[in-house]
């Protein structure tokens, strides 16, 4: 077996953490929360205030136990076992079904340059498997390929979040109020809290330093940090380009887009540049697809090693990465892209967001739980608000998705009851 290389620092870790973050939400959640206006920058707030608390509780518990590889650890030590292989099952499903959710992100952006995309689902399908295909290659590489990767992506996502925000605040310096065509309105509690849970899926992966913690550097200081740095940049981040997109452009048009940002930014630098926005956004992406691909495979790693899933994932390769638990995670994520087909790109993303965030949520519950009992003093607060924070959004993901969560966390006691039988 392959000796385990302490590679990643903390540039790296914040880079996994932001680059897992900051993928499709930010690009694609505008269309998907227009219908909702004003009411989704409540959800926003909400989903930020919840994240920070998971954040914390995930913090402290790091910090506590550095070293020890996925959250499923820390809900081990609480409750045990069991519970524990609940807690992981649960976060793989929603990381897998998530990049799902973030190839069909890369294609949506690419339909700037090939309209032909957006029409053809079996295509677009087709083509997010291609994504899946390119991304898992990138990571049976190694840990120093996906980091590369992952470090590079997080810099050139950066390029369309900073031209759009440049575009709003050269807008309404110039115009002022008339550039407005969504004024400031009160918010609805039902666009509230249907936008928590939309809006929660952009904060997924806010603690993915954890789960690589054996590979991390000074993990006792490394992942804490960037636990909390990483969402809370990312937060800031979100609320500023939500708010112009609601405010600047009409809700009709913002729901219909296939790419808001380049459509949101042709009017002002014309069709060409504006497309090379939306390459961006797709290149964006795919650095979150890379970095969940890593966090996907490290998670059967980790549970193999503890008896909770089949031996032969938790060996490593010559390059030191999972392979068996990269194809693995990489096969089921293309699944749900080729088993919906007839849906459309803006149709199938939100499906697969829902069920994703609705299966990671009982995870975080499951580790603010455990922060309730393993932390002490005024830290148990954090647990607490973690947890409260998971139930309202489990209850604001809707019944399709929490169910469909439900039958995929069922279908792990048979993998676990192999796993025990054939160490």
């Amino acid at each position: 077996m392959a000796e385990i290389r302490k590679e990643l620092g903390l540039v790296a870790a914040l880079a996994l953490v932001v680059g897992n973050m900051v993928g499709s939400g930010v690009f694609l959640l505008p269309a998907t929360l227009a219908p909702y206006g004003w009411s989704a920058m409540g959800g926003w707030v909400i989903a930020l205030a919840g994240t920070l608390a998971l954040a914390g509780c995930y913090a402290a518990l790091s910090r506590q136990m550095p070293g020890t590889c996925g959250p499923h650890f820390y809900v081990e030590k609480a409750f045990g076992p069991n519970a524990s292989y609940i807690a992981a099952w649960s976060y793989w499903i929603g990381v897998w079904v998530g990049n799902a959710a973030l190839a069909v992100a890369v294609i949506s952006n690419l339909t700037v340059i090939w309209p032909g995309l957006a029409g053809d689902p079996l295509l677009s399908a087709l083509a997010a498997v291609g994504v899946l295909v390119l991304v898992t290659a990138i990571n049976l590489a190694g840990i120093g390929a996906a980091s590369f990767v992952q470090q590079a992506t997080t810099f050139l996502k950066l390029m369309p979040l900073l031209a759009v925000l440049g575009i709003a605040a050269w807008l309404l310096f110039t115009k002022g109020s008339a550039a407005v065509v969504n004024p400031p309105s009160a918010m609805e509690t039902d666009g509230v809290i249907t936008s928590v849970t939309l809006t929660m899926w952009a904060f997924l992966a806010f603690e993915s330093a954890t789960v690589p913690a054996d590979k991390i550097r000074r993990p006792e200081f490394t992942v804490p940090v960037a636990t909390i740095v990483g969402p809370l940049l990312a937060g800031v981040l979100y609320m500023a380009i939500s708010a112009a997109m609601i405010a600047l452009v009409p809700a009709d048009a913002l729901a219909k887009s296939n790419a808001p940002f380049a459509d949101f930014s042709a009017p002002f630098i014309g069709s060409q540049a504006a497309a090379l926005i939306g390459v961006f956004a797709a290149i964006s992406a795919l650095g979150t697809v890379n970095g969940l691909t890593l966090t996907a495979a490290e998670l059967p790693r980790a549970m193999a090693l503890v008896g909770q899933f089949p031996q032969r994932f938790a060996g490593l390769n010559r390059a030191g990465a999972p392979a068996a638990a990269v194809l693995l995670s990489g096969g089921l994520a293309a699944a749900p892209v080729l088993l919906n087909t007839d849906r459309s790109l803006s149709g199938l993303f939100e499906f697969t967001i829902l069920v994703a965030t609705a299966a990671m949520l009982v995870g975080y519950m499951a580790v603010g739980l455990a922060g309730l009992k393993l932390l002490s003093g005024p830290l148990r607060f954090v647990g607490l608000a973690g947890t409260l924070y998971s139930l309202f959004a489990l209850y604001a993901s809707g019944l399709e998705a929490t169910l469909w969560c439900f039958a995929l966390i069922a279908a792990g006691w048979p993998v676990l009851l192999y796993a025990r039988a054939k160490p």
